[in-house]
């Protein structure tokens, strides 16, 4: 059985499932796109091929073997792309969240079936019909728990609203000795400079002192007082709007000092190496091109 345990987003990774980039299907219709990134990648005529998006996610793994990381992959499905494996269930605590998500996704989830079961089944929460949530929106930080979320009218409105309100009071019930805070996101369909599809593209905790954030982003200027006030002895890292649509907070750390970051980030490489940051550099721009990196194609399952 699996161990759930997963306090915050920089403990030592032991065991993550990372996204599978085979037999991911034809290339989707501009219409039949669910996120502004890939939308553009399809006008422009650069969305990612299947060997390149095999070859980027193999790159990420021997980098997670190198720090002897236990790596689950998900279960092939036919023409289904399962690249990004944190929005469709992801660990708090010691509990394990299988959320609804948009029906362009939920086949997804069937991939995740040999590592669920293999899970104590009081371990498992499932979300009732009116909370909407994925793993993007979800950041854990020990006794804080951030939820990037969308209000009914934004919720209704648009197609990138993938966290509802109702989540909040979700997460307050399982997990009353935690703070959850909401973080209300701009939401765009069409510009990635104008929202953002979770809140792991604009929010990244980093070891025990370093975190990344882009102000602009966030709705109300309640929540930008509220995250400068919890991380005030922190080293923030402020990114810009251009810095977030390129998916510049959405790395994964291996460990309190190790991080994997694309190499096109030279800005915020250079920020964490000389704060004494290992960082492992790999280019993952082909899967930027559907709307996630690092973070997205994760699904942390024990840090210790």
């Amino acid at each position: 059985m699996i161990d759930l345990s997963i306090k915050n987003e920089f403990s030592s990774l032991k065991s993550v499932v990372l996204g599978l980039g085979k037999s991911i299907g034809s290339k989707p219709k501009i219409k039949e796109a669910i996120d502004p990134k890939s939308i553009s990648s399809l006008k422009n005529g650069v969305y990612p091929l299947e060997k390149d998006i095999v070859f980027a996610l193999n790159q990420f793994k021997n980098i997670l073997l190198k720090y002897g990381v236990e790596v689950f992959r998900p279960t092939e499905i036919t023409d289904c792309n399962q690249v990004f494996t944190r929005d469709i269930a992801f660990v708090l605590f010691d509990k394990i969240i299988i959320p609804n998500i948009i029906n362009e996704r939920s086949t997804e989830q069937e991939g995740l079936r040999h590592i669920i079961s293999l899970i104590e089944s009081k371990k498992i929460l499932r979300t009732p019909s009116d909370v909407h949530i994925e793993g993007g929106d979800v950041i854990v930080h020990n006794d804080f728990v951030f939820v990037g979320y969308s209000e009914k009218k934004d919720f209704s409105k648009y197609k990138v609203s993938r966290t509802n309100s109702e989540s909040l009071n979700f997460l307050k019930h399982h997990f009353p000795n935690k703070e959850i805070i909401g973080l209300e996101l701009l939401k765009s369909d069409v510009s990635v400079f104008e929202g953002a599809l979770h809140l792991d593209c604009c929010l990244q905790p980093l070891g025990k002192e370093n975190i990344l954030i882009c102000f602009d982003i966030l709705k109300n200027e309640e929540s930008k007082l509220l995250l400068r006030n919890i991380f005030k002895s922190y080293n923030i890292i402020e990114l810009n709007l251009q810095q977030m649509s390129n998916l510049n907070s959405n790395l994964f750390s291996i460990s309190s000092n190790v991080i994997v970051s694309d190499v096109s980030f030279s800005y915020v490489n250079s920020k964490l190496e000389s704060s004494g940051f290992i960082v492992e550099k790999i280019d993952y721009s082909e899967i930027s091109k559907m709307g996630g990196l690092f973070r997205c194609s994760t699904m942390p399952l024990i840090r210790k």
